[in-house]
């Protein structure tokens, strides 16, 4: 049987992870988000994040972060646990944890990743946690989203029919 729950982490484990692959000279990307509903665009996007270094982690807001968030009424769709073993089983994610506050700062400050990524949604100065990443040598990416997929219009879609 293959397995990929051991990919999913806790957060000590996962600062543990990323210093062990820069130890071994490795560049790890990390990006972050909710990922209700997975979809053809968030894969295209994990897989051109992946592409950018040796590995990838991916910080999945727990169900609490995304209601402070205020992503709308009955949000998250997935739990937390569903969302972060969906996104672990993709060949291109390496590792996933889950975070808790409303932004990434924290857990991009403890893990100190070596490229940061977001999506085209983002302009480059508003990326959290930019600072902090440049501020040691790493780099900060912007990927275009692919047209067409949203979780938004996901569920509207859903909603209609």
């Amino acid at each position: 049987m293959f397995d990929t729950a051991h990919k999913v982490i806790d957060r000590q484990e996962a600062a543990r992870w990323v210093k062990e692959l820069q130890n071994k000279g490795r560049k790890v990307v990390f990006t972050n988000g909710c990922f209700d509903l997975l979809h053809p665009g968030h894969v295209l996007y994990l897989e051109q994040a992946r592409a950018l270094g040796d590995a990838l982690i991916v910080a999945v807001n727990t169900d609490a972060s995304v209601t402070r968030l205020g992503k709308g009424e009955g949000r998250p769709i997935n739990c937390e646990t569903d969302r972060s073993r969906l996104l672990a089983a993709l060949a291109c994610v390496n590792r996933v944890v889950l975070f808790d506050e409303v932004t990434p700062l924290q857990i991009i400050t403890e893990l100190k990743p070596d490229i940061l990524v977001k999506g085209g949604d983002y302009r480059l100065a508003e990326i959290v946690g930019r600072e902090v990443v440049l501020s040691y040598g790493g780099q900060v990416k912007v990927i275009p989203l692919a047209t067409g997929y949203s979780t938004t219009a996901l569920l509207s879609r859903i909603r209609q029919t």
